[in-house]
């Protein structure tokens, strides 16, 4: 009979300095590094308590040397760190300081791995003006100021009640901004506001303005651009005599409209994804994050869009993405975008090293470098074809660099306004937050899907149980194709729909 081997620790790289626990490991056992049926059968004597998620040494690492973990350094090591001791921030130390200069040095083109699903893989989308595709037909109400969130949140919700069942859902899209801001803060701030009015799950748009602001209604218009006026209505609250009729009569017009709209199969060269991750541990890099980077690829190899944003979680990883980049314009705009959001933080007078946070040290991550390659894992193995300024649209296939802080509200909210009609947002802490898209929750661990069922969508620590990567990628992709069809989202469900704004300048 053939006895299954449970593994206790899990090796990226062959030439990692670190292995994952992948259980609580006691002082004193000793643990194989890998299945004794295979090759090696070497083992491990634990010198100290080690939870799960975090990094031991396989080999005695010496002071002021680096520490490897997916085959990349991910920090230096503070002291001697004897073999099979608690690698963490007491001994390991970042490597990153500020600016660098980088060579373009193209890595050769990989071809996604095949998932074995039916092809060719197609989705029930809504066909847009312009051949954009989008996976819900909503009404959004937008609101151009924080002056008028109450009006446009009351707007929405009497219209919600009033024309349930006509189109897929009517929400409001409200934030603090608009008013008092300056330069580039207010550039930003009707940017992101303009890409939303745009957005293909948006079958049609209210903007409800005040009428005094700084984000003055027919300047965020004319930054809209070549709109669909047909499915656009908007006013001052300021001029108006009773706003909130004006608003559910110009809901009740564009619901005659968009309830006409029906699903039709749309190519999944037609899809548009935002990758993600918020509140990530030691095993988001293992399984969650990777297995988002085969559907990553997926979409690519389709001609699909994948955007990749949340710039600060790029540090100390970036050169996988420049050596990925299609040529070397792109390669340029990476490495601006990258010295630039460093020299943000410089600016600042903030160190571009200040992350984790709490939860992912707590999680077992110790360094930026180690938290950026696990993230970057959820752009897969797919040439860079764009880089994206904050606020932009995706305007190719490929997938694309969008240039974003890493809060997940603000990065998330990015995403959405780049073109992404679905998110893919991994997590291995856990967290409710929701955006205008459906946002699909896919934890890391099985115990965290367990434990909050009504917030994970997908349980991607099954395998580390057992399941092969393929056969969770296939699972996951069948899901990202049902969701786009119009199955709903655990946020969608739980009504999580958020948006934030990345503020950047003074106000008046």
């Amino acid at each position: 009979m053939q006895t299954h081997f449970t593994p206790a620790v899990h090796r990226i790289d062959p030439d990692d300095d670190v292995v994952v626990a992948l259980r609580q490991l006691e002082p004193g056992e000793t643990v194989a590094l890998s299945d004794p049926g295979g090759s090696g059968g070497a083992s491990l004597y634990i010198r100290e308590l080690i939870p799960r998620g975090h990094k031991l040494a396989i080999r005695k690492i010496s002071a002021g040397t680096p520490v490897r973990k997916y085959g990349w350094p991910i920090g230096e090591a503070k002291r001697d760190i004897p073999a099979g001791s608690l690698v963490h921030t007491d001994n390991l130390t970042t490597l990153l300081t500020g600016l660098n200069r980088y060579e373009y040095q193209p890595a050769s083109p990989v071809r996604a791995t095949a998932l074995g699903l039916e092809q060719p893989l197609q989705f029930m989308g809504y066909r847009r003006a312009g051949g954009r595709v989008g996976t819900r037909n909503e009404i959004w109400v937008v609101s151009t100021v924080g002056c008028v969130t109450r009006t446009a949140e009351r707007i929405a919700r009497l219209g919600a009640e009033r024309y349930a069942g006509h189109v897929d859902g009517i929400h409001a899209l409200t934030h603090p901004f608009g008013c008092s801001q300056l330069g580039d803060d207010l550039a930003h701030t009707r940017r992101i506001l303009a890409s939303l009015i745009m957005h293909p799950n948006a079958g049609g748009v209210l903007v409800v303005g005040l009428g005094c602001e700084s984000n003055q209604l027919t300047k965020l218009l004319a930054e809209a651009g070549d709109y669909d006026r047909s499915r656009l209505r908007s006013f001052n609250a300021q001029a108006s005599d009773d706003e909130i009729e004006d608003g559910l009569t110009a809901l009740a017009e564009l619901v005659q409209i968009a309830a006409c709209d029906e699903r039709e199969p749309c190519p999944l060269s037609s899809l548009s994804i935002g990758l993600k991750c918020g509140g990530s541990d030691g095993f988001s890099g293992i399984t969650a994050n990777p297995l988002v980077g085969r559907i990553a690829d997926q979409v690519s190899a389709a001609g699909g869009t994948p955007i990749l944003t949340e710039i600060p979680e790029v540090f100390g990883a970036e050169q996988l993405l420049m050596r990925r980049a299609v040529d070397a314009h792109v390669f340029a705009d990476v490495v601006s975008l990258v010295n630039s959001f460093k020299q943000y933080f410089l600016d600042h007078g903030q160190p571009i090293y200040e992350n984790p946070s709490p939860g992912n040290i707590a999680g077992g991550i110790t360094t930026l470098e180690e938290k950026s390659l696990g993230a970057v894992q959820k752009g897969g193995r797919a040439p860079v074809s764009q880089v994206l300024l904050y606020g932009h649209r995706a305007s190719r296939p490929g997938l694309a660099l969008l240039e974003s802080p890493g809060n997940d509200a603000v990065s998330s909210t990015a995403l959405v306004a780049a073109g992404a009609t679905i998110l893919l947002f991994t997590t291995g802490r856990g967290t409710p937050l929701g955006f205008p898209v459906p946002t699909l929750k896919i934890a890391s661990t099985s115990a965290l899907a367990q434990k909050k069922p009504r917030w994970i969508d997908f349980d991607a620590g099954q395998v580390l149980e057992g399941a092969s990567m393929d056969e969770a990628a296939r699972e996951l992709m069948q899901l990202v194709i049902e969701t786009a069809s119009g199955k709903p989202a655990r946020n969608e469900l739980n009504d999580e729909r958020d948006i934030a704004i990345w503020k950047t300048g003074v106000v008046l």
